[in-house]
């Protein structure tokens, strides 16, 4: 018989899948959902599996809504389908941000991209001025908006750091 170096992590990942649907998400493998759960367990929030909604929510009080940015080292945290225009579009886009009680930014270590290096918590207005500022110097109707790791060490606050 040959050497299937897939068969443990098909198994473990089989288990993972039916451990999610237990507690309520249905596709673990929905992009970007794992980081979500990872980023929520140290925060101890409770994950919101929509893609039309935020990130997460507090867990005593779900009207306490997060969202998360996240990049590895060296990166930016993004934020896709920001609307320039229409007025009621951009109001739409930027209501993502401002329906949040928080954002946090969260830096992955590059080599170990489960493993949470630093954690900042954002502004909530300073992030909407940059996603204004961005997308009033954009070219195009629908973009993508960037936050640079630097950018949000100079305009967050540490609420979680790796101990070395």
């Amino acid at each position: 018989m040959a050497f299937n170096p897939y068969g443990k992590i098909i198994k473990l990942v089989l288990q993972a899948s039916r451990l999610a649907k237990n507690i309520g998400i249905i596709n673990l493998f929905q992009p970007g959902l794992i980081k979500e759960i990872i980023i929520a367990d140290r925060l101890g929030h409770r994950v919101l599996v929509s893609k039309r909604h935020a990130d997460a929510c507090d867990l005593k009080d779900s009207s306490l809504l997060y969202e998360y940015l996240s990049c590895k080292e060296g990166g930016s945290g993004q934020l896709d389908r920001m609307f320039k225009s229409p007025l009621e579009k951009r109001a739409s886009s930027l209501y993502r941000l401002t329906r949040n009680h928080k954002i946090f930014f969260i830096v992955f270590y590059a080599g170990d991209q489960t493993k949470i290096k630093v954690i900042y918590e954002l502004n909530i207005l300073k992030v909407v001025e940059e996603t204004e500022r961005q997308l009033n110097n954009s070219r195009n109707i629908i973009s993508h908006v960037g936050f640079p790791e630097q950018w949000a060490a100079n305009n967050g606050r540490v609420v979680y750091r790796e101990k070395s």
